[in-house]
């Protein structure tokens, strides 16, 4: 009956993007993934060139930030201040090459961290937008 209960109290609730896809570990698959990809794939070089040699770095800030961009805790603006993403990145020289790139190893990623389809969709589509934004060069 306990089972029952908790299944009636939780009808209805809303719950976060970052409780949906899994939590804390699958936003740290999805990012480790992220970057296994763009360290890996020879159609992504050009993406992984802006980046540090050693993308562990990166990797945190990243998973730090889609924990809390998904609704999870704060984690990056706790440590870091406001996320300020385009400027932050100002340095890298982001045309469109970089930008497809870095959305197709986040587009695989998601895929093979995430298995809904739906949930896909719905982190997709800000992201994709983001990373339009982030372009700063043509």
């Amino acid at each position: 009956m306990t089972d029952t209960n908790e299944n009636q109290s939780r009808e209805g609730e809303t719950i976060t993007l970052y409780e949906a896809v899994g939590g804390d570990v699958a936003v740290r698959a999805l990012t480790h993934r992220f970057y296994v990809l763009m360290d890996t794939l020879p159609e992504a070089a050009r993406c992984r060139a802006i980046h540090p040699p050693n993308l562990s770095g990166s990797e945190e800030k990243l998973y730090e930030y889609l924990t809390g961009w998904l609704g999870g805790p704060p984690l990056y603006t706790e440590k870091r201040g406001h996320p300020m993403l385009r400027r932050r990145h100002f340095a890298a020289p982001i045309g469109p090459a970089e930008r497809d790139e870095w959305l197709l190893c986040f587009v695989r990623a998601l895929e093979e961290t995430v298995p809904s389809e739906g949930l896909r969709k719905i982190i997709l589509e800000p992201v994709t937008r983001l990373a339009h934004h982030m372009q700063n060069q043509e």
